[in-house]
């Protein structure tokens, strides 16, 4: 939805890179928030992955199929979120390494790959603030090597800082309000919502994908 009203007001080839550093704060703000309920070594697995997909993605940092991107991320959310349970290897440290180099690769071509490593999360972890603290912790790594990788690249995100740092500000607020509403919440509810909110991020994405 972010990347989406970004659209409506910033250049195309502005929008990835200051998603980026929005998402970053408002990820390094969840985590910070929730900093007592992250799965650390998920972290610290996930970065080697991440540095090896940033790379690749460097060398090709080009315009891929957007359709074909869409399709594939939404087939595989609906997969985590429906399907049967991942086997363990791909549970693993393995998979985590996969996922952190996957992610990346994609997440500096179609922005937000947040719904995907959340989809993944929800296989590995049970409790709501896990699911939750994890996920902006990895996201916030992950935005962090994006970031990197377009200032290599010879984007700068300097015009854009007020810009962002309003928006970072504002998401801020929004994290404090929904994690009051997240400790209300049944962990079953929980499960099922993030389902949902997941599922239809995918069927947004085939929709993305099938109207060009």
């Amino acid at each position: 939805m972010l990347l989406g009203i970004m659209a409506q007001i910033v250049p195309p080839q502005a929008i990835i890179p200051l998603h980026g550093m929005v998402q970053l704060g408002s990820n390094a703000n969840r985590a910070a928030m929730l900093w007592r309920d992250i799965d650390r070594q998920m972290v610290v697995a996930f970065l080697p992955g991440a540095a090896v997909g940033a790379l690749l993605g460097s060398l090709v940092l080009i315009s891929l199929p957007s359709d074909f991107l869409y399709l594939s991320i939404a087939s595989f959310i609906v997969y985590l979120c429906w399907g049967p349970a991942l086997p363990k290897i791909v549970m693993g440290r393995r998979g985590t390494l996969l996922m952190g180099a996957v992610t990346t690769f994609l997440t500096l071509f179609v922005g937000a790959t947040g719904p995907l490593i959340g989809a993944y999360l929800k296989q590995l972890y049970q409790q709501r603030f896990t699911i939750v603290a994890t996920l902006a912790a990895v996201m916030s790594v992950q935005h962090v090597i994006k970031i990197l990788v377009f200032q290599q690249a010879g984007f700068s995100l300097v015009p854009w800082l007020s810009l962002a740092g309003a928006m970072i500000a504002s998401g801020a607020i929004g994290t404090w309000v929904g994690l009051r509403i997240l400790k209300h919440m049944p962990e079953r509810r929980f499960a099922h919502i993030f389902n949902w909110v997941l599922t239809l991020l995918a069927a947004r994405l085939v929709w993305q994908a099938l109207s060009g």
